[in-house]
């Protein structure tokens, strides 16, 4: 059978590729592709989508699918923007007469990382998946804390020091649970949507992982 993999951020500039056909035996599953892409060794930590949706390494494969390899990633309206974000607009997003608190969180690009002169940072996305997950999220805060709406807007391309990355905002009747999902929202965001970071700093550039 013949697959479409899509690789991104680093495992991309491996390959030289973004989208690579593969033809696979009959019964194959999400753990032959890699090495039918005869990369070496599968790098720590790699995750994969088929059709937009996580799946698990013995997912099988079907003729058409398309396989996304997802190296660890670093991070109402769920959006990806190439345009400075603008705080106010994501607020108003959440804007609900039952809110008594709307909590926000701004993620900015700093001048220093890990002892380096940072000059920018360049995001990329799967774009799609990255909404999906995103939506996903915000329905599992919905499930944990007792809120009204949630906004997440995230830069992709090149952002500039100074420049928010990400911004977050929370609707709840009280100001706890909106604090809470707000903290929780950005920590789960940089764990599991597939967005990742170049750092380009004074020297060289690296892609920045998980959690980061």
């Amino acid at each position: 059978m013949r697959v479409t993999v899509r690789l991104f951020a680093g495992l991309r500039e491996h390959a030289g590729t973004g989208r690579r056909d593969v033809e696979l035996g009959d019964g194959a599953r999400v753990e032959d592709v890699w090495s039918a892409l005869e990369l070496g060794d599968e790098p720590a930590g790699l995750v994969y989508a088929v059709n937009r949706a996580y799946v698990g390494r013995s997912h099988a494969l079907t003729e058409g699918d398309e396989v996304a390899l997802i190296p660890p990633v670093s991070g109402g309206a769920f959006r990806l923007t190439e345009d400075p974000i603008d705080l106010a607009a994501v607020v108003a997003e959440v804007e609900d007469e039952r809110a008594g608190a709307t909590a926000t969180f701004v993620g900015t690009v700093r001048a220093q990382s890990r002892g380096r002169q940072v000059v920018r940072l360049e995001y990329e996305a799967y774009e799609g998946m990255a909404e999906n997950v995103m939506a996903d999220l915000a329905k599992q805060l919905k499930g944990r804390y007792d809120l009204c709406a949630i906004a997440i807007t995230h830069r992709v391309g090149v952002c500039e020091i100074g420049e928010a990355s990400v911004a977050i905002a929370v609707s709840a009747p009280h100001r706890q649970d909106a604090l809470a999902a707000c903290k929780d929202a950005i920590d789960t965001l940089k764990e599991t949507v597939p967005l990742w970071k170049k750092e380009v700093y004074e020297g060289g550039e690296e892609w920045i992982g998980r959690g980061s």
